[in-house]
């Protein structure tokens, strides 16, 4: 009797722990296509997640295979296998997260080192345009200068000459009048 129990229950609890393997893979699957495309954003956050439901998931299963196979020794091996599947999917899962959150930490290194690159990349530029306005306003002051000073030099150097042109004329002109003064006096009094 029990011999005949013994034959139906191994295969359904083979059938339920091959089950249960499927559920957990899928689930696996799942889980890991849903780090894969959420971990960029929330790397930490989901981590934690799947680690805390890869963790459940495992006593889950060697719970419920414990307790489908505990009465059966030729289930011991299917057990064997749940668990080395099981510890496969959990390794895949952590290498999958691994290799996420470094893709992730090199695209933030890029992303910064590409970010300072071009914050140097404006500086500089921004420095070269106050130093050429600057250059610019230097020279602009200088030439006003000169311009001023040339301004005056000309205006001076003209006055000068006006002044002593008019002094030439007027000393000449009363030379010419004292002269002719003279000449009218002695022809007058000759």
């Amino acid at each position: 009797m029990l011999t005949g129990l013994n034959v139906v229950v191994a295969p359904a609890a083979v059938a339920v722990v091959v089950l249960v393997v499927v559920v957990v893979v899928v689930v696996v699957v799942v889980v890991t296509a849903a780090v894969v495309v959420v971990e960029v954003v929330v790397v930490v956050e989901v981590v934690v997640v799947v680690e805390v439901v890869v963790v459940v998931l495992v006593v889950v299963v060697v719970v419920v295979v414990e307790v489908v196979v505990a009465t059966a020794a030729a289930v011991l091996l299917v057990k064997a296998v749940v668990i080395v599947v099981v510890v496969v999917v959990v390794h895949v899962v952590v290498l999958v997260e691994v290799v996420v959150v470094a893709v992730a930490a090199a695209l933030v290194v890029v992303t910064e080192v590409v970010a300072e690159q071009l914050v140097v990349v404006v500086v500089v530029i921004v420095v070269v345009v106050v130093v050429a306005v600057k250059v610019v306003v230097v020279v602009v002051v200088v030439v006003e200068v000169v311009v001023a000073v040339v301004v005056v030099v000309v205006v001076v150097v003209v006055v000068v000459v006006v002044e002593v042109v008019v002094a030439v004329v007027v000393v000449v002109i009363v030379v010419v009048v004292v002269v002719v003064v003279e000449v009218l006096v002695v022809y007058w009094y000759c």
